[in-house]
């Protein structure tokens, strides 16, 4: 499981560069999605690796939250932004 994890960490740094280098807003929205993604996947299998069921209620909220990010941040966009 420890490898697994080091490969999600890994791949997590590249979505973070895409998220602070990305050419345009809906490529960082993206990237700001899968990186939630990928931190959802850690926590879980932390959680599980360690036997403690409270990692796995983080990630949850975490989920949710990310969603509504997810959905507000696209409406904002999709609406003219900043362009305003």
């Amino acid at each position: 499981m420890a490898i697994v994890e080091a490969v999600l960490l890994a791949s997590l740094a590249a979505v973070l560069w895409r998220l602070f280098r990305g050419p345009t807003a809906w490529d960082r929205l993206l990237a700001y999605n899968s990186a939630s993604n990928r931190v959802v996947a850690v926590l879980a299998i932390a959680a599980v690796t360690a036997n403690r069921s409270a990692l796995l209620d983080v990630a949850v909220v975490y989920v949710a939250l990310g969603f509504l990010g997810i959905i507000i941040l696209a409406r904002f966009m999709e609406r003219g932004g900043a362009n305003r």
